[in-house]
């Protein structure tokens, strides 16, 4: 009895290790954002963004759809850049992977495009506000805020991008 209690308490002690996340390039999933805390710029992105999520906030997801009756991904996304920093951008998340310079995950600031990809051709775009968190149309619960360490997200990060604005 006493062996199998001590492989059970090693399995234990073990069972954490197997959640370590393998990224080469992590997302910063503390919560923490210390270019945001350093400078205003990246604060004043960050309050554009969660204005244009206060007008939006709920709105369903709908595929192809462009107001606030149903949005996808892209057009939010779109629409976030036109009404926000009078940046026009493409209207499919496929074009949308190609726009500005791709940046390293340990690297994001508000406002760099966040893209996932569960299955060939299937991509998702998000705008990261900064925080830990990025701002999208969910195909489940509509417009609203994620975080980026969550485990479904980290399964599907492809790239962040950034655009010149």
């Amino acid at each position: 009895m006493m062996k199998y209690c001590m492989a059970f308490l090693c399995l234990l002690s073990l069972s954490g290790c197997g959640t370590q996340s393998y990224y080469d390039d992590p997302i910063i999933t503390d919560g923490s954002d210390p270019v945001l805390d350093e400078r205003s710029e990246d604060m004043a992105v960050r309050q554009q963004l969660l204005q244009h999520y206060q007008a939006w906030q709920g709105v369903p997801y709908r595929l192809g759809g462009t107001d606030k009756s149903g949005v996808d991904c892209s057009s939010f996304t779109q629409q976030a850049f036109q009404q926000q920093f009078g940046i026009t951008l493409p209207r499919t998340t496929a074009d949308q992977a190609f726009v500005g310079m791709q940046v390293a995950n340990r690297s994001l600031q508000p406002g760099d495009l966040l893209f996932y990809r569960s299955r060939f051709k299937v991509r998702h775009v998000g705008i990261y506000v900064g925080r830990g968190e990025f701002l999208h149309a969910s195909t489940s619960r509509g417009v609203m805020i994620s975080k980026v360490d969550n485990p479904y997200w980290r399964k599907y990060f492809w790239q962040a991008r950034r655009l010149d604005y």
